[in-house]
């Protein structure tokens, strides 16, 4: 297997032309890490972050996506305790005024640096560790008013939710403040799903009022650091992908086929910004290991000349993946390494 290489991934991230594939997840689960690097050493937060990182180094990845790190928004859990999902209703702890002034809004834990630094000092040569946002700017605030309640809010009391989404910015940018001073860390991701199967889910007007505007300042904040933002979003895009590409983000990922297969996606926007993973976690799951390997082959050369291009699945890798069909996705990339080397 390939030598891990932050730097590679840095290259394909900005449309240069790479020697090999690279290859992007978001989150991949406990189960899987195990699988590759077995158990944590113990539960604190800097073993499990050294056991994610031995887990992406073997699964042949350039970083370590590193999540958990005691940060992230209050809102009603009790209807839906050890669920997998929830409904967008289901979160709401602030529905007035009187609920705003009594929410208290997180702090970053004043050990985050410290667990980074000690952690990375494990990483091997060449990799770098992505740290992911406790959820982003929309997903916070739908969560904290609720689904319904948020979008009546942006008609009855539109003064009400900009000073949530403010306050939800704010947070998330002192937050990433402080993860982006490690020299450990390559880059971040700004997760924030905007949408669902056919549309966004407030208008791309509003979009662009009250959630775009945070998304810019957490780009800005990154790259004044010298480091990489890559936009995880899941849902409906098009009607944004300028957007995406004004505000500055360095490359999206989440696709459906059912919204926009990823080939089409790079067709339309790869000079734009670079298109990440994109294997559709259905096909994935539902196809033969061959009809993977094929499919993941086709989109690695069929981007190579233009770039801007890595291969992952649409989204994260649960425990539910069959794991003939991931590996497969991954032998494309190996054997593509193999070829491109010896031409």
């Amino acid at each position: 297997m390939w030598k891990n290489d932050y730097a590679l991934f840095r290259r394909a991230l900005r449309g240069e032309r790479v020697s090999r594939p690279v290859l992007f997840d978001f989150l991949m689960c406990d189960q899987m890490q195990e699988e590759f690097a077995g158990k944590p050493a113990d539960d604190s937060i800097v073993a499990r972050i050294n056991r994610g990182t031995r887990a992406y180094q073997l699964a042949g990845y350039d970083y370590c996506m590193v999540s958990g790190l005691e940060f992230g928004f209050k809102t009603n859990n009790a209807h839906h305790d050890g669920a997998q999902s929830s409904a967008m209703n289901e979160t709401q702890i602030v529905t007035d005024w009187d609920d705003l002034k009594a929410y208290e809004w997180p702090k970053v834990h004043p050990d985050t640096l410290k667990w980074l630094e000690e952690a990375g000092k494990e990483l091997p040569e060449g990799m770098k560790f992505i740290v992911v946002g406790p959820n982003g700017v929309l997903e916070n605030t739908t969560g904290i008013l609720g689904f319904d309640n948020f979008c009546m809010k942006l008609y009855e009391d539109p003064e009400l939710v900009k000073t949530v989404v403010d306050h939800v910015g704010q947070c998330l940018c002192d937050y990433y403040s402080v993860v982006l001073q490690s020299p450990y860390v390559g880059g971040i991701t700004s997760n924030d799903d905007w949408g669902h199967k056919t549309q966004t889910f407030i208008s791309p007007k509003q979009m662009r009022q009250y959630i775009f505007p945070w998304h810019r300042k957490i780009v800005e904040l990154a790259h004044s650091h010298d480091k990489d933002v890559i936009l995880h979003s899941c849902g409906y895009m098009q009607e944004v992908a300028d957007d995406i590409a004004e505000i500055g983000f360095d490359g999206k990922h989440s696709y459906e086929d059912v919204i926009i297969p990823v080939e089409e996606a790079w067709k339309r926007w790869h000079e734009k910004f670079c298109i990440v993973g994109g294997l559709d976690m259905d096909f994935v799951c539902r196809k033969t290991p061959q009809q993977v390997y094929d499919r993941a082959r086709a989109i690695l050369e069929m981007t190579r000349e233009e770039g801007h291009y890595m291969l992952g699945t649409g989204n994260s890798l649960p425990d539910y993946v069959p794991r003939p069909q991931y590996n497969a996705m991954r032998q494309a990339a190996f054997d593509l390494a193999e070829e491109w080397k010896a031409e």
